[in-house]
C-alpha cells in the first residue's frame, strides 16, 4: 500500500517548483493561480528568492503547500491509500485526496501561516530539537519547568522537538543536556508552533475551517493531533484547528500507517526530511520521492 507524505515548514529552498513551472503547462496555470489568489508573486520569491525572503512564515508555508500539492497533482499515476502531512503538510494531504480543493487550501494555509505570524510577533518564543532522550525523559524536563515549554514534534525516536517561551526553551536546553541529550539545539523558527502560545492563531484558524467547504476524502488521513486514520469530515476539520497548539504526533502516525497495510512512503514535496524519519521509525520501510 502506498502512503503519501507531505514536508512542513523548513523544508523549503531557494528555486523551488521553478522546473514544475517551466517544463509542465497545468503545474504553470495552478502557480499563476495561486498568485492571483494570494495577491502577490509568491512565484518569484520561489524562483528567485534568497532563503532569508523564503523563511518568513506567511511566504514559507505557502510556498512548501504549493510545490507539494502541485507535484501531487501533476502525478499521472497518483493514487494514495493514505496520506498524511507533517504540521502544515497536513493541508497538502487533504489537497491531494480531495478533502479540500486546491485553491480552498491555499488560502487556509495562506490565513494560518498569517495568523501563525501576528501569533509569534505578539509573543516571541521559539522551538529546540532534542537529540538521543527517550520522549518520557523529555515529557518529563518539560512538566518540570514553571515556563511555557511543550513536546511539539514526535519527529521519529531520539528526535523531539520541543517549544516554549526563550526562557522556557533555554532553560529546557540546559535540563535536556544534563538528562544525557546528544543534543538539545534551538531551531531557527519564528515562533512556538504547536504549543499554547499559539492560541490566538487557533482561534482566528478555526473560523476560517469552520467557513470552508470539506469533501469526503478518497482515502484517509493520518493526523498529526490523533496519529489516527480520519475519513469523516467533522473530525477532520476539528483536528485541524486543534494542531496549531497541540503536538505534532509523527512517530505514531508512520507507526499506525505501518500496522494499518503501508509498504512504501512517497514524499511530495521540496526536501527528504520525511524519507529519513519514516526509515528511522520503520527500518523496512520503503521510500523515494515523486
Amino acid at each position: 500500500m502506498k502512503a503519501y507524505v507531505f514536508p512542513g515548514q523548513g523544508a523549503q529552498f531557494p528555486g523551488m517548483g521553478k522546473d514544475l513551472y517551466e517544463n509542465f503547462e497545468k503545474a504553470k496555470i495552478l502557480f499563476e493561480s495561486a498568485n492571483n489568489i494570494l495577491s502577490f508573486r509568491i512565484t518569484d520569491i520561489m524562483f528567485e528568492g534568497t532563503a532569508e525572503e523564503l523563511k518568513q512564515t506567511n511566504v514559507t508555508q505557502p510556498a512548501i503547500f504549493l510545490h507539494s500539492v502541485i507535484l501531487a497533482l501533476n502525478t499521472e499515476d497518483f493514487k494514495p491509500d493514505m496520506v498524511a502531512g507533517h504540521s502544515l503538510g497536513e493541508f497538502s494531504a487533504l489537497v491531494a485526496n480531495r478533502a479540500l480543493s486546491f485553491e480552498d487550501g491555499l488560502k487556509l494555509v495562506a490565513a494560518r501561516a498569517n495568523a501563525m505570524q501576528k501569533a509569534c510577533e505578539a509573543n516571541p518564543s521559539t522551538m529546540a530539537a532534542i537529540l538521543g532522550l527517550d520522549d518520557k525523559v523529555v515529557e518529563d524536563v518539560c512538566a518540570g519547568i514553571d515556563e511555557v515549554v511543550v513536546p511539539a514534534n514526535y519527529n521519529c525516536p531520539g528526535q523531539l522537538v520541543i517549544s516554549g517561551s526563550n526562557k522556557g526553551i533555554e532553560i529546557a536546553c540546559e535540563k535536556m543536556k544534563e538528562a544525557g541529550a546528544r543534543r538539545a539545539l534551538s531551531l531557527p523558527v519564528g515562533g512556538a508552533f504547536h504549543s499554547p502560545l499559539m492560541e490566538p492563531a487557533r482561534k482566528e484558524l478555526e473560523d476560517a475551517i469552520m467557513n470552508t467547504n470539506f469533501a469526503l476524502p478518497i482515502c484517509p488521513v493520518y493526523q498529526n493531533v490523533t496519529a489516527l486514520p480520519a475519513t469523516d469530515v467533522d473530525e477532520i476539520k476539528l483536528n485541524l484547528i486543534a494542531q496549531l497548539t497541540a503536538p505534532v504526533k509523527w512517530t505514531q502516525s508512520v507507526q499506525k500507517m505501518v500496522g494499518d497495510g503501508a509498504t512504501e512512503f512517497i514524499e511530495c514535496g521540496p526536501g527528504k526530511v520525511l524519507q529519513g524519519l519514516a526509515k528511522k521509525i520503520h527500518r523496512e520501510a520503503e521510500v523515494r520521492s515523486i
